[in-house]
């Protein structure tokens, strides 16, 4: 029995050891926010948080995550800076087909609890390894930039 803790809980699960943290948190805890992109850690549609620093999970054995904090999507959100994050997101309009977006916030959350106030080049470096198969990489440094400063911008509703 392996004990994880993911997003401020603790799960148990009884896997092998070598199984990728992306699959047991997908198909044996249920959290299917963290996509599967590549499965050779190239494309960051896996990333979540494990002690606060972004890895990619789907060449990360369950064995590496026992005794870490692990965060995933659906808990990054009850942190100040990935909250402010997903209002970015929201507020920029970043998403377009959505799939690479979770680990697009955890990889930007990451930097931002590192660098608080990024250039871009410290944009750059840290969101190199994830992809945006939309090309949505303007808007992505427009929301990590209104995250790092706070002034975030929702959009407006059309009635």
């Amino acid at each position: 029995m392996i004990v994880l803790s993911i997003n401020g809980q603790d799960s148990q699960v009884e896997v092998p050891e070598d199984m990728p943290l992306l699959w047991v948190l997908r198909d044996v805890i249920g959290l299917t926010g963290t996509k599967f992109g590549c499965g050779i850690a190239q494309c960051g549609a896996c990333t979540v948080h494990l002690d606060g620093q972004p890895v990619r999970s789907c060449v990360l054995p369950v064995s590496g995550a026992i005794n870490k904090k692990i965060t995933t999507i659906e808990g990054i959100g009850a942190t100040d800076i990935g909250k402010r994050m997903q209002q970015a997101w929201l507020g920029i309009e970043v998403a377009q087909c959505g799939y690479c977006q979770s680990g697009q916030i955890m990889s930007a959350t990451a930097l931002l609890a590192q660098t608080p106030q990024p250039t871009d080049t410290d944009i750059d470096r840290a969101m190199s390894g994830n992809l945006c198969r939309c090309g949505t990489y303007v808007r992505i440094r427009a929301a990590i930039k209104q995250a790092a400063t706070g002034q975030i911008t929702l959009p407006q509703t059309i009635a």
